[in-house]
This record gives structure tokens, C-alpha cells and sequence, in this order.
């Protein structure tokens, strides 16, 4: 149902490779009628794109990524926004929020978030915010400046990193807010006494890019050295993935078992992982792909036996939501093995339709992952419940139909 307001949609940066289930929820506003316009903090970085990318419609619009590259265009957003009523109370809350972190970076969200609302590209009605940190830190300055109402939709990193006051605060500010897996769900819950403001709403996946696989997945068992077991992985090269636990697990199976690992991601461990991998003595058996889009991967899927990925807790609280790669592969009937972090276990059920083990624990994984290599009818059963339960229950059309919802009800009531 098409909406009488444009929706300008602030993102930390686009387009990404790794934030596809962002630019599949835009395109999917899109086709069920909104209008929307993007707003990015950041410019893209990927040398590559995914074709969903290139299906959305919405102009794109870039704030200055650092203010000091865009001094004049930062000015000029002030002066424009002095007159306009929200901006004093704009800069009560900056003022207040500077008090409790005084960084940078959150000059940086008050000065783009003058120049969101000076430009106001599309002349929108509603801003809706992805991640409730930086990208909520603008939107909320703007919408006191303008006077326009706000959403949000949290997802992982930035919920768990994020500071309780700061969270609490946005919960009670923004119109809703939704989020991705039930974990995050249940803390954001438990910071706001509006707790009827907080959605569950899963991403999902657009099963018409991820149709069923009419194929059949290999009967490898890891005894012929010419044709070893494939072991894929997808996902940025960074400490919450756990690449350097998922080597360490490869390097522990037994040696009369013949594997071969490909890593499809950029990320900025990439470097340390094959030295650690050159250190294990498995670097022979790995191939290091870099980035790759959405067709490729597809590809990749189909013809691999495994699917792994380490989840993990990082220090500063970083953690994966439900990681849509796991959605993608399981809908590939691609057997899957990760471990039980946050969302993960909302997907996949030990032993049912996947295996789940626990985080930093490169023994379990290896013993997980000598299980289905050595066991191709076991990778098959659970492969084919896990696409079954994608196609029942993360058919990203329901998250859309959801939003949309929440969107109408807010034209109604305004």
C-alpha cells in the first residue's frame, strides 16, 4: 500500500557487500510502495556491487563523512538551521549527550545531522534510522531540528556496543524501533518502560534470489585426497566472525581426512588470518576469495558441502545478530555449523537442522565438522530441514509486510 510520505532512510554507509539484507529490505519498501531516499554517512568503500543495488530506485544523498573535508558545506548547515524551531532543543540534547561522551565522533553526528537538515534531500516526512548508534545519533538531531518524526531499526553491533543510557534514551525518542533476532529484542526491551515501541522483526531473505536448489549437494567423505570435502565460509575478516577459531578447528581434524576451505569477505584480519593459517600448516588447503556478490556466492553454496562460521563475543561487546549468510546457505540446503550466539540458535537447532557449538571452542568445532565431512547423508538431512524451516519461517516478504504496517499505522495516526 503505497504511503503519502517519503521516508528518507539513514545509513552508516552505502552501498556495502556485507549489508545486503539492508539493501533487500529497501528494495522490498520499494515494490510494496514507499517512496524513499537515502541518506549515507559514508561513501562506498566495496569495489563491487550486488545486483539488488542496482534495482533500487531511491537517490542517494552523502553527508560529509569527516567535517573537516567539508568545512563550508558544515557552515552553511548551521546557519541554515539556526532559525528553525527545533534547533536550540537539537542542541540542548547534543549539549547534554557531549557531557556523558565527549569524542569526536559526536561532533561529527551533530555537524552531519546540520547538514541533513539544511539540505533535506527529497524533502521527506519520515527519517527511519539503520543501527541505533551513529546513524540514530543523526537521525534523532535531525528530526528535533525539523521537527520530523523518526524510526529505527537495531541490529547487532551496534545494540551490544552501545551504552545502556544512550540506547534507553533513543527507545524512548524514536516512534519504534525494531530489531533483527530475539536476543536483541529482549535487551532493548528490558531499557524502555514503552516496551509496545520494540518489534521483533527478522530480515529474512528473498527466496526469489535464493530459489530451491534443484541440484544435489556432493557425497564427498573426506577419504578421496583428489577430490576433498568444501568447506565454504562468507563474512568480513573481523574478530566477531571467529575466523582464527574456525582455522585452529580445521587444523585439529584428523590427518586421513581431505578438506578444502574458501573464505569469501574482505575485512581488516585478513592479513593476520593467513599468516595464522601459514602458522597451522593448512594454508595449502585454503583459498582466500575476497569479495564476491550476491550471484557468486550463490554459486559458491551450491557447490560446497559445508557452511561454517565461529560467531563470537568480542571484548568491547561486538557480536553477530542472526548472521544472513547462515539464512543463505541453509536455504542452499548447504549444511551449517556455527555456534550458539545470539541469534544463531533461532535458526539453526543442533542436530535437527544444523550444528550449534559452543563459542571459542576450536575442539567442538572440529568435532562438528569431522561429523559432516566424514557423513554426507547426515550434511543432506540437515541441509533439507534447514532450508525448510528458511522457506517456512524467513521469508523476508513477512519483515516487509511489518514495516509496512508499522509505517501505515503511523500515517493513520499522525
Amino acid at each position: 500500500m503505497p504511503t503519502d510520505r517519503k521516508i528518507a532512510v539513514v545509513l552508516k554507509g552505502y552501498p556495502r557487500l556485507s549489508e545486503t539484507f539492508i539493501a533487500q529490505e529497501l528494495l522490498g519498501l520499494e515494490k510494496a510502495g514507499h517512496e524513499l531516499v537515502l541518506i549515507a554517512l559514508r561513501r562506498p568503500t566495496d569495489g563491487k556491487r550486488h545486483p539488488v543495488h542496482d534495482e533500487i530506485r531511491a537517490d542517494v544523498h552523502y553527508l560529509p563523512e569527516y567535517l573537516h573535508e567539508e568545512p563550508l558545506r558544515v557552515l552553511k548547515g548551521l546557519v541554515r538551521s539556526l532559525p528553525k524551531p527545533g534547533f536550540w532543543r537539537a542542541l540542548g540534547q547534543f549539549s547534554k549527550d557531549l557531557g556523558r561522551d565527549l569524542t569526536r565522533n559526536r561532533f561529527r553526528r551533530f555537524g552531519q545531522a546540520l547538514v541533513l537538515a539544511s539540505e533535506w534531500p527529497g524533502d521527506p516526512g519520515w527519517l527511519h534510522a539503520h543501527f541505533i548508534h551513529t546513524p540514530a545519533s543523526v537521525t534523532a538531531y535531525a528530526s528535533l531540528i525539523a521537527g520530523t518524526p523518526w524510526t529505527c531499526s537495531a541490529h547487532a553491533k551496534d545494540i551490544w556496543t552501545s551504552p545502556d543510557w544512550e540506547l534507553s534514551e533513543k527507545l524512548g525518542r524514536a516512534r519504534w524501533t525494531v530489531t533483527c533476532t530475539r536476543t536483541g529484542y529482549e535487551h532493548l526491551q528490558s531499557l524502555t518502560s514503552q516496551k509496545a515501541r520494540v518489534h521483533l522483526s527478522y530480515h529474512g531473505l528473498d527466496l526469489e534470489r535464493f530459489p530451491h536448489f534443484d541440484g544435489e549437494h556432493s557425497s564427498r567423505d573426506g577419504s578421496n585426497p583428489q577430490d576433498p570435502v568444501r568447506i565454504v565460509s562468507v563474512g568480513r575478516a573481523v574478530g566477531k566472525k571467529g575466523y582464527d577459531v574456525l582455522l585452529k578447528a580445521l587444523a585439529l581434524l584428523p590427518q586421513d581426512l581431505h578438506w578444502r576451505f574458501e573464505h569469501i569477505g574482505a575485512g581488516e584480519l585478513t592479513a593476520k588470518l593467513k599468516v595464522l593459517g601459514d602458522e597451522l600448516g593448512i594454508s595449502d588447503r585454503i583459498a582466500w576469495k575476497g569479495a564476491l556478490d550476491q550471484t557468486d556466492v550463490l554459486g559458491h553454496y551450491r557447490t560446497s558441502d559445508i557452511f561454517a562460521l565461529a560467531c563470537r563475543v568480542t571484548a568491547d561487546g561486538d557480536r553477530d545478530g542472526l548472521p544472513n549468510v547462515l539464512v543463505e546457505a541453509s536455504s542452499q540446503q548447504l549444511a551449517c555449523v556455527s555456534t550458539a550466539i545470539s541469534g544463531v540458535p533461532e535458526l539453526l537447532v543442533d542436530g535437527e537442522n544444523g550444528r550449534v557449538v559452543p563459542s571459542e571452542d576450536a575442539k567442538a568445532l572440529a568435532l562438528a565438522l569431522e561429523e559432516l565431512i566424514r557423513d554426507p547423508q547426515c550434511r543432506r538431512r540437515l541441509g533439507a530441514a534447514a532450508e525448510q524451516r528458511v522457506r517456512a519461517h524467513f521469508d523476508h516478504h513477512s519483515s516487509i509486510d511489518q514495516l509496512t504496517a508499522l509505517f501505515a499505522n503511523e500515517w493513520k495516526t499522525a
